[in-house]
């Protein structure tokens, strides 16, 4: 009897290791790269199907993810908006290390189809150091609308890429998410 319990286990545990090999030989990781980074998270493919992690390709893509947990749907949309900034009527771009001055941000939003509650403008240096332009409670009444920062007044302390990015927070959350970028440069003299 003792012999057969030996024979089954022995049995048992072959399926099961053969069928864990097997899972881990269907079950391929994606290396994903987006605008030229290499993502922490990659994918995976099952069954011939890749998949992707959704938050973070739609986030890359300046794109509005919704999640339902109801319904287990997820909700991707990308609106247009386009940034303009600038300095004295003048559209403004590129600068001068060391260049301080007072600039503003115009931002066209068009096709939102989601319900958001805030907006935010924000400047980042080099390093990634973020300096809020501007924020403010908005309800939008269509799928399009304008939004115009104050002046602000910015030194551009480093040679390097300051992007611009416009976010917006969805109705009933409480995190930004970036949906358009826009950057200057800051040119060695």
């Amino acid at each position: 009897m003792r012999f057969r319990k030996v024979i089954v286990l022995l049995v048992l545990l072959s399926l099961w290791g053969g069928t864990m090999l097997f899972a881990d030989a269907a079950t391929q990781k994606v290396r994903v790269i987006i605008n030229g980074i290499n993502q922490d998270d990659g994918g995976i493919i099952v069954d011939g199907k890749t998949y992707l992690p959704l938050r973070q390709i739609a986030s890359s893509m300046q794109a509005i993810v919704e999640w339902d947990n109801q319904s287990k749907r997820a909700t991707v949309d990308k609106p247009n908006v386009h940034m303009f900034l600038f300095r004295n009527n003048n559209v403004f771009g590129n600068v001068n290390k060391g260049f301080q001055g007072s600039f503003k941000v115009f931002a066209q939003i068009d096709n939102l189809k989601a319900e958001i509650t805030a907006v935010k403008v924000s400047i980042f240096d080099p390093g990634g150091k973020e300096r809020v332009i501007q924020s403010g409670a908005v309800n939008p009444k269509s799928d399009n609308f304008w939004y115009a920062t104050e002046d602000i007044e910015y030194k551009f302390e480093s040679v390097g890429k300051y992007p611009i990015l416009f976010f917006i927070k969805l109705k009933g959350s409480d995190e930004w998410q970036a949906i358009s970028e826009k950057q200057i440069s800051s040119l060695a003299p």
